[in-house]
């Protein structure tokens, strides 16, 4: 629902437009973002700017995109020689967000059209997403159901989707008498803040969607006829849950459906990382074998010690990045290569890395490439490191335990992330991304003026 209403550009009812004209309420909207404190804004369907003037000039950029041709050249016009504000004429649907992680934090917010407000959240929000921050507007009866807790009458498949990732909070409602034309029904205001990592156990995002679209499929119908067999059968999944055999999908609370996405993949466990007593070769200078100690003591006294960092290349020439679980013992919550780990005792590079993208990714390869070798420094973590390459064109099937989410990134943008947000990522996989710059034939860019220097 693009803002603010200027009678030389009519609203159009096939893009959803719906201009706010209330100007204090558009302050106060755009207040919601704190875009005072924000690296970087991003607008969604600005209009003619009614939240937009109150946000430039109060973040260190404004970024607005616009699908309408005219209000997005009105903008341009409008914002030309600003620094501080860029224009994208293009569909939030399918907007590439990936360029935009090097800027850090991204807040998002805009007055979304009922049409397609939700199929906009769900490209902006989804992870992996360089969004930390969202204030959108949209059709009250929508946010009813962001917001919903089970046994609320809005509470669906929408609901626990979004509330996986995101902690909603509705902050106003807003009456139809502020917008032109006035849409026949009420709007509301919310804010979406990431979830913070743990307060939910490990899950598999794949069986958690498909079980909760099966369960909230026929509302009426109890979940026992509604989802797979359960293994170990329906009454002990239920026990399990402390709930009677005749529960429906709304009684079951967001906990509890990732306890039925956990019962599902049989992960009956309490989430652990690492085993500190998992034993490695230690080795010396020379990346020879002298003994074996315990992780834990290895990574204590910075012993020397071997490991396999694994990019995987699509066809298109993307490189797939990892986020890594909070529950690593090194490096939670920072991005990392494809797949990476330490070699088992007696265990081969090339081995370790075929072993590492089935455990990490879930994809089954007959073999890498090396393509590098990196000695053990404080970079490093002490790890003799050797960099594989493979392709796959498929999806992953990604551990939980291990990596927290992941996606297929251009090159050119993971440098120029890398560059930018060093901090972002495990300082090994910067080294590795260095030498393969390095071992890349025709760059006119080396290795050292691409990335920053960590020692």
């Amino acid at each position: 629902m693009p803002s603010a209403g200027h009678d030389a550009h009519q609203p159009k009812k096939s893009l959803g437009q719906n201009f706010l004209l209330d100007a204090e309420l558009a302050r106060w909207i755009a207040d919601r973002i704190e875009p005072d404190s924000a690296d970087a804004v991003l607008e969604i369907g600005p209009g003619h700017g009614a939240l937009t003037e109150h946000l430039a000039g109060r973040t260190r950029e404004l970024i607005l995109v616009e699908k309408d041709t005219a209000l997005a050249a009105a903008l341009r016009a409008r914002f030309a020689g600003r620094h501080d504000v860029l224009v994208i004429h293009d569909d939030a649907t399918r907007i590439d967000l990936r360029s935009f992680y090097c800027r850090g934090g991204v807040s998002v917010i805009g007055n979304l059209p009922y049409s397609t407000g939700t199929e906009i959240m769900r490209h902006l929000l989804t992870p992996p997403t360089p969004v930390t921050r969202a204030i959108f507007m949209l059709q009250k009866e929508v946010c009813d159901r962001l917001c919903a807790k089970a046994g609320d009458d809005a509470f669906g498949a929408l609901s626990l989707l979004v509330q996986q990732d995101w902690e909603v909070e509705m902050l106003r409602v807003v009456p139809p008498s502020v917008f032109k034309p006035k849409p026949k029904v009420d709007s509301a205001v919310v804010r979406l803040v990431p979830r913070p990592p743990g307060t939910l156990p490990v899950f598999d995002r794949v069986w958690f969607r498909r079980l909760v679209r099966m369960g909230f499929s026929q509302r009426r119908k109890q979940l026992k006829n509604l989802l797979p067999d359960a293994p170990g059968g329906w009454t002990a999944l239920a026990a399990r849950l402390c709930v009677p055999a005749t529960v429906r999908a709304e009684e079951l609370s967001l906990a509890q459906w990732v306890a039925v996405a956990r019962w599902y993949e049989q992960r009956n466990d309490t989430d652990r990382g690492q085993k500190a007593t998992e034993l490695f070769d230690v080795v010396d200078e020379r990346n020879i074998v002298t003994c074996q100690r315990p992780r834990g003591e290895v990574h204590a006294l910075g012993l020397r010690h071997r490991a396999v960092h694994v990019f995987v290349f699509n066809k298109r020439g993307e490189v797939y990045l990892q986020k890594r679980s909070h529950l690593k013992d090194a490096h939670p919550l920072v991005w990392d290569s494809s797949a990476a780990g330490h070699l088992d005792v007696g265990e081969s590079y090339s081995d370790c890395a075929v072993r590492e993208v089935r455990e990490e990714l879930g994809v089954e390869i007959a073999a890498t490439q090396r393509t590098a070798g990196i000695p053990a420094t404080e970079q490093t973590g002490w790890e003799f490191v050797e960099l594989h390459t493979a392709e796959h064109n498929g999806p992953m099937n990604c551990a939980p335990d291990e990596i927290e989410t992941g996606g297929w990134f251009r090159p050119a943008d993971v440098t120029g992330w890398v560059r930018a947000r060093p901090q972002d990522f495990a300082s090994g996989f910067i080294e590795c991304w260095r030498a393969w710059l390095a071992c890349r034939p025709g760059d006119h860019q080396t290795a050292e003026e691409a990335l920053p220097d960590q020692s």
